[in-house]
């Protein structure tokens, strides 16, 4: 009998292993979102949306990371091991403190009933801020992280059929809902990459579907992209339609949403609104300054320009610890984090923005 180590990826294989893993500037919100008919409103599903910025904090625990392996094409698989970690459902994300003090979130995907480990993948994005590029080449074994949550914005809910769409490293908080439908459900997936050696746990996905009758995989460099329309066709009313991947992707299919489907996105940025990014003032009024925030900048930016201690993390409106009070004016939240009573009198100032001219900050 060999005694020889058997690697990471061959054991997160099993279906009892745990997984954790995110895109390269994961995880934004979710939202349910009904297609409606031509000239109604839209409708929204609303989901309970725990705090995460204000009291209470999920609770922080230390993992050790015991092993760093290449999974794809410029994505690394990193487990993260301690003892009676909350258990989680599909659809659930992490808050990752690295050891820059940078917060980044990651999709859990593989086994909730796991209390002894979690597991992150995360694509490097060249030209991103540096929390996936520290994750690939500065995190490793041995090293110590603090992992805040597990939190769900994103969760599967009942319904007489599923379409699942994911753009590479999108597949994550996808494949423990895969697992999690009960046996004789209706589902289909669209994966979608831009070559097969980048997309990430593609050959358990296919395992999935042994008779390639539910799985659509499309990668870029062999079939161009991939045609939500054609994918979505057909489904029955009441279809639960889940997407993460690229703003893009995510964009044609609330498109090519078919009526009567509803719609859960997981995004991997922060969305933008119709109000644009004009001009508008805010004043500190602890301070006693004025200051102009530019059309294209951030609160943030100008803020610490001004207060160059005030904290921050993320820049992407997903860890809250940019959050201050607004005192007067009317916000434009673009972030999903914060809950609805939270959002009467502060906001993230990392992406959120005046809907008017002024805000005046507790600052």
């Amino acid at each position: 009998m060999s005694n020889k180590p058997v690697p990471l990826l061959a054991r997160l294989r099993k279906p009892t292993t745990l997984l954790l893993a995110a895109g390269a500037a994961l995880v934004v919100g979710a939202g349910a979102v009904r297609r409606r008919t031509p000239g109604s409103p839209p409708r929204t599903r609303s989901a309970s949306r725990p705090s995460a910025s204000g009291p209470p904090r999920p609770r922080a625990l230390k993992l050790l990371v015991t092993a760093h392996e290449r999974l794809a094409d410029g994505v690394v698989l990193l487990r993260l091991e301690g003892t009676g970690l909350p258990t989680w459902e599909p659809g659930a994300h992490l808050d990752l403190v690295l050891p820059s003090g940078l917060v980044r979130q990651y999709s859990l995907c593989g086994d909730p009933e796991d209390t002894s480990s979690y597991t992150v993948a995360a694509r490097l994005v060249e030209d991103g801020r540096g929390g996936s590029r520290e994750l690939h080449e500065q995190v490793q074994e041995g090293t110590e992280l603090e992992v805040r949550g597990p939190r769900n914005r994103f969760p599967l809910v009942d319904a007489p059929s599923y379409a699942f769409v994911a753009g590479g490293i999108g597949i994550t908080p996808v494949l423990p809902m895969l697992r999690a439908l009960p046996e004789g459900a209706e589902w289909r997936l669209l994966y979608g990459g831009r070559t097969r050696a980048s997309m990430p746990f593609l050959e358990e996905v296919e395992k999935l579907d042994p008779e390639d009758a539910r799985l659509t995989v499309v990668a870029e460099d062999e079939d161009g992209r991939p045609d939500p329309g054609a994918f979505l066709a057909g489904l029955p009313e009441g279809a639960a339609v889940y997407c993460c991947g690229p703003e893009g992707l995510m964009a044609a299919v609330a498109e090519r949403l078919p009526d009567g489907a509803v719609l859960h996105l997981e995004r991997f940025a922060p969305r933008t609104t119709a109000d644009g990014d004009g001009e508008f003032e805010v004043e500190l009024h602890r301070s006693g300054r004025t200051l102009t925030v530019p059309g294209g900048s951030s609160v943030l930016a100008a803020v610490r320009a001004e207060l160059p201690n005030t904290p921050y993390s993320c820049e992407q409106g997903w860890c809250g610890t940019c959050q201050q009070t607004v005192l007067e004016g009317e916000i434009d939240h673009r972030d999903e984090l914060l809950t609805d009573s939270e959002r009467g009198d502060s906001m993230l100032i990392c992406v959120s923005r005046c809907r008017g001219t002024r805000l005046v900050l507790d600052m």
